[in-house]
């Protein structure tokens, strides 16, 4: 059962956590966008509300400018992205970018939390297993991997062809070994596999279920 949001439920939509999908309002807001399938509220406590698949789309789609990851197009202002690497436009470094990344990277740990049965984080959430490469792309730049940028040093994670897989390419073996391990520790399965053409190594990692 839906419809589309008035243009209160849709502020509120649009407010939500970029990362959780988490939304603040009133218990009649909230209540209302459970309602139209929209929201979802935890069982647990604190009894947060979330955004469902439907929720998401209805904010993405009133954000047309944030990220497609797999090209590197530069987000909206205000819209938090991680760096998939090879970005025309970077977002600015420094210290309120590290904040933005950690801050998100706690986020994603929380929703990973609050959405698995047994609470733990160690394993991605649903999320995760819809945003690929945004999910796998965050664990590595709050890890502090270096994104690529014009030039060709340091990470790009991409899509594949295959279900729930990305690909993360890094010219220098050793960082790109040190992707692995970040990746492996945030709950992905990780591959090391070579290009058939330039046979230049590289990551495929898909997340982990157990």
């Amino acid at each position: 059962m839906s419809r589309p949001p008035t243009a209160a439920q849709r502020r509120v939509i649009d407010a939500a956590d970029p990362v959780t999908g988490r939304l603040k309002g009133t218990q009649t807001q909230l209540a209302a966008l459970v309602k139209w399938g929209f929201a979802f509220r935890h069982p647990r406590p604190p009894h947060d509300h979330f955004l469902t698949p439907a929720g998401h789309r209805i904010r993405e789609a009133e954000q047309p400018a944030t990220p497609t990851p797999e090209t590197g197009t530069p987000a909206a202002p205000g819209v938090f992205a991680a760096r998939v690497g090879g970005e025309e436009e970077p977002p600015d470094t420094g210290p309120a970018r590290a904040r933005e990344v950690r801050s998100a990277w706690q986020g994603l740990l929380e929703l990973r939390r609050m959405t698995s049965a047994d609470g733990v984080t160690d394993r991605p959430c649903g999320w995760e297993r819809t945003h690929l490469v945004q999910a796998a792309a965050l664990a590595l730049e709050a890890a502090g991997h270096r994104p690529a940028g014009p030039d060709p040093a340091g990470y790009r994670v991409r899509g594949t062809p295959q279900p729930e897989a990305v690909s993360v390419h890094e010219p220098d073996p050793e960082a790109l070994r040190a992707c692995a391990a970040t990746l492996e520790g945030a709950g992905w399965q990780v591959g090391e596999h070579t290009e058939p053409r330039t046979r230049a190594r590289y990551l495929l990692a898909s997340p982990r279920r157990a």
